[in-house]
């Protein structure tokens, strides 16, 4: 078991694809002879709790919070199904993965329903998309929002004036008010001939332009698959793959030596970013990065990848501590005190149109106003289910774009093939 020491040094991570500590050996917490309680919160990434945790224990002298924090999204959903279905071994709280909450809630006996503990009065508090990811199929809540993936776009500002295009973030939307307007602006992009792609890789793009119709997807909340029957889901996959089609992409694997290799030396010249990816770029490019990269608004109408809940298991011994805990981390000051801490992106409609977030600027990104950008984007999404088979389906689109964009597959039989591994792996082939 780890203990994360608050105003430690811990790895920035994306908060919607960093991972938690959730260990077998030791579980949550529980209460004193002297009764004092111990509540035990798993977390990952940087949520940006710190503060927020000092407070809660200045307001509960009898409350010691232990915040168990690791950044390995391997780890991350293997344990805590392992811990969930032993009935031991999870924190009091526990963070819950945008990607993993229909997973994990389609088990509503193994976490409290939070409607019967005035869960249900909390829905202004909350997105609406945000909001209805929190439930099970019955309409339990079982969890409460925390940070989202709002997204922007980065671009590369010298390689955007090598090729002759805006480099103001207001022009730059301005190039793409569309994929399509994206798509062809990496088309005059490339025939500068800068040396440098004009996208990383297709793969990220397929989520984010997912988000951005809605709906289901991939499975309904029954867990049948959706995705034939989905326009959505094939036309986002023909706007990514078109950017292969037009040579736009380095290639590079996301999240891999040669991928980060890329953001420290200009090797393409756009990246969608989601709130929590500045950390990431700014952390990778180090000082030689600074003032290379601005933001400007994603192509059509907003966008998300990733996000989490505070979820509260069954097995807790302190559930109605550990409830009052989750409302407050996950209520507007609480999300507030994270933007300032960490700049996790808020769910809380309020917080996100709260002057510390619309304000706030990056200096390292030109002074990008990268809290305005997020927090209408934010505003402009609607709901999307993932079904509890999200992990296994995005494997296998992620293996089709990748043959796609290196050529080993055309787009059809790509999206062919991934049906077949999404059909096997999900058991309906």
């Amino acid at each position: 078991m780890f203990k994360r020491r608050r105003g430690a040094n811990v790895a920035t991570a994306m908060i919607g694809g960093g991972a938690l500590l959730l260990a077998t050996a030791c579980g949550g917490g529980g209460e004193s002879g002297d009764g004092q309680i111990n509540l035990v919160l798993d977390t990952f990434g940087v949520p940006g709790y710190d503060a927020r945790i000092k407070q809660f224990e200045e307001e509960h002298p009898n409350v010691t919070v232990e915040e168990r924090n690791v950044t390995d999204v391997a780890n991350y959903t293997q344990q805590l199904q392992q811990n969930i279905a032993a009935g031991s071994g999870a924190g009091d709280v526990v963070m819950v993965e945008e990607a993993n909450v229909a997973q994990f809630y389609a088990q509503p006996d193994q976490f409290v329903d939070l409607n019967d503990h005035g869960g249900a009065e909390l829905e202004q508090d909350f997105l609406p998309w945000k909001w209805d990811q929190g439930h099970g199929a019955d309409g339990q809540l079982l969890g409460l929002g925390t940070d989202i993936g709002s997204m922007g776009m980065c671009y590369n500002v010298p390689l955007f004036e090598e090729a002759d295009l805006p480099t103001e973030p207001a022009e730059v939307a301005e190039l793409w008010p569309d994929w399509e307007g994206f798509i062809s602006t990496g088309e005059k992009f490339m025939e500068a001939e800068t040396g440098a792609a004009f996208v990383s890789t297709i793969q990220p793009y397929f989520r984010a332009v997912m988000a951005q119709h809605g709906g289901a997807p991939y499975q309904n909340r029954q867990g049948d698959l959706v995705i034939e029957q989905t326009d959505s889901t094939r036309e986002s996959y023909d706007t990514v793959t078109a950017m292969a089609d037009a040579g736009l992409s380095a290639s590079l694997p996301i999240w891999s030596e040669e991928w980060n290799a890329g953001i420290q030396s200009n090797s393409f010249a756009t990246l969608p970013c989601p709130a929590w990816m500045l950390g990431h770029i700014e952390s990778t490019a180090g000082d030689e990065g600074n003032g290379q990269w601005n933001v400007a608004d994603v192509p059509g109408e907003g966008g998300n990848w990733g996000g989490s809940f505070l979820s509260v298991p069954a097995q807790g011994e302190n559930q109605e501590m550990a409830i009052e805990l989750a409302k407050f981390l996950t209520s507007k000051e609480g999300q507030l005190s994270a933007w300032e801490e960490a700049n996790v992106l808020p769910s809380n409609p309020e917080a996100l149109q709260d002057p510390k977030v619309t304000e706030f600027t990056r200096p390292y990104f030109n002074d990008a106003p990268v809290g305005e950008i997020y927090s209408e984007t934010a505003l402009e999404l609607e709901p999307v289910y993932y079904g509890p088979d999200t992990q296994a389906i995005d494997d296998a689109f992620r293996a089709a774009l990748e043959s796609v964009e290196q050529g080993q597959a055309s787009p059809d039989e790509g999206w062919n093939t991934a049906l077949e591994e999404v059909k096997r792996a999900t058991g309906e082939g």
